[in-house]
């Protein structure tokens, strides 16, 4: 008998918020976190603007981290490891329940931060705030745990495929507790300058919070956002057990690669298509079932035209029935954290059954006409929702969240 996945803990931190109550009512709200870059002078770059996690964040850490250990960290792994101890603290998860050979941390990480931009580097701290595998190290140090540990980076869908990586582990009955997280930032001169090279970034400095446009007729490229996101996976039964509140079920994942191109995804979204099918086949489930998506909604030319294509074929006439939304369009692209971020406000679109808007869709586009809830916040009836995450190098991951149901 398949063990069921369960959600017991998430959280995140972004720039709309370093909580997820506190990103989730702000974009609830419509906000947007987009504004001029402020960790150094962007004059001079194409792009300078971005969605960064406020100044607030570095005494936020001080009372989870102490002093000595976050010299040791950059800023982002300081990011990743207080969202988690932040979720930990919040749902009351205590591991003297747990063994601890039977608990981990996965984690997907494109990069630390540790660029230009980082404060405080030193020949006797660059290689620790270096190692991307620094996150889920430190945090299974924290806890005492010996189970799985490692990072992911697979673009911006590695922490998707850490959900997918720890799913695995727990159906197979090699673990019962794990943390899935994200973090990341690329708000540095160096990758900025890289990514308008190839014509990907959003330029619309006069207007950043107008800036992020996906689904948008006038869409001119992704902005770049930055923080974290943490979700606690558990056996449902080992969770019941110990009394843990349930937010949802993990009822299913695709990790799918497009062998087609670097930097474009397959034309007519058929590379998308495929994954989000395979996602639905491993929860046992039809596209019918489906009630809302939290779409990858770069706000790039070609993801946005061929996601929506992927979602007309999978979905066929349901498709324009369902809200399919970008949570991008207010944090901005937050890269390797994107996958778990997404995944945890698909989480509280499930528990209080009401989605969040898509804002600045003021020029519509007549290819892209799905329902992508441009009005505002709208109450909806979800039982199942699907998250995308589409990345550079053909890695696609999709996961299928499920409303839970109390025995």
């Amino acid at each position: 008998m398949k063990r069921k996945v369960v959600v017991t803990g998430i959280n995140t931190i972004t720039s709309l918020g370093l909580t997820i109550d506190e990103s989730w009512n702000n974009m609830l709200a419509g906000k947007s976190g987009v504004r001029r870059i402020t960790l150094f002078d962007p004059s001079g770059l194409d792009t300078q603007i971005a969605a960064e996690v406020s100044a607030d964040f570095n005494n936020y850490a001080q009372s989870y981290i102490k002093n000595r250990l976050s010299k040791q960290m950059t800023r982002v792994t300081r990011m990743g490891v207080v969202c988690a101890m932040e979720a930990i603290r919040k749902y009351q998860i205590d591991f003297d329940y747990y063994q601890k050979d039977r608990c981990g941390v996965i984690y997907g990480v494109v990069t630390t931060g540790n660029s230009s931009v980082e404060q405080g580097t030193t020949f006797k701290n660059t290689i620790l705030k270096s190692m991307n595998n620094a996150m889920s190290a430190w945090i299974s140090l924290e806890y005492g745990f010996e189970g799985p540990n490692f990072t992911i980076a697979t673009a911006c869908a590695s922490s998707a495929y850490a959900i997918g990586q720890a799913y695995d582990l727990i159906e197979a009955n090699k673990a019962d507790l794990i943390i899935v997280g994200g973090a990341d930032s690329i708000i540095n001169p160096e990758e900025i300058k890289g990514f308008n090279e190839l014509f990907a970034l959003s330029t619309n400095n006069e207007f950043p919070e107008k800036a992020s446009r996906p689904f948008s007729k006038d869409r001119d490229g992704f902005v770049i956002g930055e923080g974290a996101g943490v979700l606690i996976l558990e056996n449902e039964e080992t969770a019941k057990q110990r009394g843990g509140l349930i937010l949802a079920e993990v009822a299913g994942y695709a990790l799918t690669s497009e062998a087609y191109n670097i930097l474009s995804p397959k034309a007519e979204g058929e590379g998308m298509y495929k994954c989000m099918k395979k996602a639905l086949e491993h929860a046992g489930i039809t596209s019918n079932e489906i009630d809302h998506i939290n779409a990858h909604g770069t706000s790039t030319t070609l993801n946005d035209l061929y996601e929506t294509i992927a979602i007309k074929k999978l979905m066929d006439n349901k498709a324009y029935h369902i809200p399919v939304i970008s949570t991008k369009s207010m944090l901005g692209h937050t890269i390797g954290a994107a996958g778990t971020i997404e995944s945890a406000i698909t989480i509280k679109a499930i528990q209080e059954q009401r989605v969040h808007p898509t804002i600045n869709l003021t020029c519509p586009d007549p290819e892209l006409n799905l329902d992508y809830v441009p009005e505002g916040a709208r109450n909806v009836k979800i039982n199942y929702a699907l998250s995308n995450s589409f990345a550079f190098g053909g890695h696609n991951a999709s996961i299928v969240l499920k409303k839970h149901q109390q025995n």
